[in-house]
């Protein structure tokens, strides 16, 4: 089929298309390798992908008795009415209950805060108002009462063909020709995260004014701490220190610590970078972080983003930050003892001896999972004592083998290969380049680590592997995982002795993506899945306090499945494992992003994300979205949004 030419016009087409390139060139063995290695073709033809591909060959009343007879036999932890597949315009989630927009695009946040008018934005406006696609969230409860709280909220990045009028089908690649400075100062101001208060009032949720209120943008000012901080790199003719940064971009997941504090995370930071680096020293390690990407205006006025003027300042992103929602006086950290790659969340845990653990991925094809375990204990009694926590401790990257089980191997000066004579100086160099540095470890290269989350419940950890169709065949056998990888997969980490800092762990496939009808896609959902509780590319997964897993997905509708994103229960145990089922969905060109819970399970928070995206041939833009959501008013684009999803009559969500 030819390609529509007309589709590279678009920032966000544009945009995926380049973060889908992988960067990383070592040649340890890929997650395919030693899974190929772990089940021969015969043992996996008589598992679980023989069922799927048997399934495939027999009648339909055959697959649904087959079905039924699995449901049978398991107790239903995810007992709602099954939404079905739908695609269209519009949220829909599972009946008995109901999803309310809370806050949109351009609502206020700040005392002051104007009307929003999509006609005439203004980047002071802005810095005042909700901003763009909103991706984690968090909530932080009132200490004294149940029915109030600050909701953390990441903005990801802007989609300026959908913001601003007249953008049309002008070229993303080096920033929109229509972009003007006041145009790009907006964006800035668009991106971040805000912190908002709600309050629950006969089961609805409403924004209510705290002093607390806040917007974060790529403008705020942030430290550098931990031991990078200081460091030649990071150095710039701005901050001769290399300890003062200004902002945060492309803010993707992240977690809330136990001390109460918002762990938000840097993630496709390589994007907002113009420039040229020849001749530069560590040209070669900024290109293994894709710098500069050039899908911005930014640098043709902010000289910052221009590597050729200011090299170090892409080094000073790709962080996790740490933001107190309480205390808007305390200057948000970038904490680089957890690493500079492009993080997609922080999901967290306090071991049994006291220290916090910190899961991450590392969002890009043949990337890797890390784990980061702090040098001293979680104080539950002193919050201040936590507050810089995570300034020590050690990060290492994860290695699968063959047998199932894996190992972390640290990321520490002077351990193995990690020294000066193969280019790493000192600790701050692996830490700002921690992918050389895992490169050079032999971690396994995986199909796109996106969400790593922890059941509280079990103990064990999920990492979320969106897609990898760079994949080659003698990248993998036939079996598992698959060459060409389109659909994703789930991966379950076992730790081991239940230890989160043990330095070994063992290791399961939850599931393969895809629709398990059809026998070449290998999909490995169990037989009580329907054909509308199957998905494509998990992404963002939360786990309720029943140790309930929940996937919500990005990529559904690109042409893959005849569905949009959305959320799904997962079953992770007895009989009744890996099967999935339907609950809610988003709009057309849509994501489904920052899935979180109240501590009473009673609300889910959902962000959904860039409403009206162009896809599937569709163009969209400003002047003629996809999709008028939320609002679905003439003088209003679509607006990302985030949602509160309650059961009618109360209870916990999803029974």
């Amino acid at each position: 089929m030819t390609r529509d030419p007309r589709r590279d016009a678009f920032e966000a087409l544009a945009r995926e298309a380049h973060e889908d390139l992988p960067t990383n060139t070592a040649q340890a063995p890929t997650l395919g390798d030693v899974i190929a290695a772990r089940f021969g073709r015969r043992d996996l033809l008589k598992g679980l992908l023989g069922v799927a591909a048997i399934a495939a060959t027999v009648a339909p009343r055959a697959m649904a008795m087959a079905a039924e007879s699995a449901a049978a036999k398991m107790p239903d932890r995810f007992p709602f009415p099954e939404l079905t597949a739908a695609a269209d315009e519009t949220i829909h989630v599972a009946d008995g209950h109901r999803a309310d927009v809370l806050i949109r695009w351009g609502d206020p946040v700040l005392p002051g805060a104007p009307a929003f008018d999509p006609h005439a934005q203004t980047a002071a406006a802005q810095r005042m108002q909700f901003g763009y696609n909103n991706d984690f969230i968090g909530f932080i409860p009132d200490p004294a009462e149940n029915d109030r709280g600050l909701l953390v909220v990441n903005h990801e990045y802007t989609n300026p063909e959908l913001m601003f009028p007249g953008i049309g089908l002008q070229r993303a690649r080096n920033g929109f020709p229509g972009m003007t400075r006041e145009r790009v100062d907006i964006e800035m101001a668009a991106h971040g995260g805000a912190v908002i208060g709600i309050a629950r009032k006969d089961g609805r949720w409403s924004v209510v004014p705290v002093p607390e209120a806040r917007r974060i943008t790529a403008t705020t000012p942030m430290l550098l701490t931990g031991p990078a901080a200081g460091d030649t790199l990071l150095k710039t003719q701005d901050d001769p220190e290399g300890r003062h940064v200004l902002g945060m971009v492309n803010n993707c997941a992240g977690g809330v610590t136990p001390w109460g504090t918002w762990l938000t995370c840097e993630e496709n930071f390589n994007l907002y970078f113009s420039g040229a680096l020849e001749g530069h020293p560590r040209a070669a390690a900024m290109k293994r972080y894709g710098v500069p990407a050039g899908f911005t205006a930014w640098s043709r006025f902010h000289d910052r983003f221009d590597v050729s003027k200011s090299p170090n300042e892409s080094n000073r992103f790709g962080w996790v930050v740490e933001i107190d929602p309480r205390d808007p006086a305390w200057t948000p950290r970038k904490r680089t003892a957890l690493g500079r790659f492009k993080h997609e969340g922080a999901g967290n845990v306090v071991n049994s001896d006291g220290r916090f653990v910190v899961y991450q991925g590392d969002d890009q094809k043949m990337d890797y999972v890390y784990r980061f375990v702090t040098a001293r204990p979680f104080d539950p009694l002193n919050r201040a004592a936590n507050r810089d926590l995570l300034d020590e401790g050690t990060l290492s990257v994860a290695v699968f083998h063959a047998d199932g089980t894996g190992e972390w191997r640290p990321l520490v000066h002077g351990r193995g290969p990690l020294t000066p004579a193969n280019g790493f100086a000192n600790q701050a160099q692996v830490l700002i380049e921690a992918r050389l540095a895992a490169d050079a470890l032999g971690a396994t290269r995986m199909d796109r680590p996106e969400d790593v989350e922890v059941n509280p419940k079990t103990g064990r950890v999920y990492v979320m592997l969106t897609s990898n169709d760079t994949r080659k065949e003698d990248e993998a056998d036939a079996a598992n995982p698959r060459p060409n990888n389109v659909f994703g997969h789930i991966v379950e980490i076992t730790p081991d002795g239940g230890d989160h800092a043990a330095e070994r762990f063992a290791w399961n496939v939850l599931v393969k993506c895809g629709d398990p009808s059809v026998a070449e896609v290998g999909a490995t959902f169990s037989a009580a899945t329907t054909g509308n509780g199957w998905f494509a590319n998990p992404d963002n997964c939360a786990v309720d306090s029943e140790g309930r897993l929940w996937v919500s997905t990005d990529g559904n509708s690109r042409g893959k499945t005849g569905r949009t994103d959305g959320l799904w229960g997962v079953e992770t145990e007895g009989d009744g494992r890996a099967t999935a089922k339907r609950f809610f969905s988003v709009p057309v060109g849509a994501e489904m992003c920052g899935p979180y819970f109240t501590p009473d399970d009673a609300t889910f928070f959902a962000a959904v994300q860039h409403p009206g995206e162009s896809e599937d041939g569709r163009l969209s833009t400003f002047d003629d979205p996809s999709t008028r959501w939320p609002d679905f008013t003439p003088d209003m684009p679509p607006r990302p949004s985030v949602v509160a999803i309650t059961r009618i009559g109360g209870g916990r969500v999803g029974t």
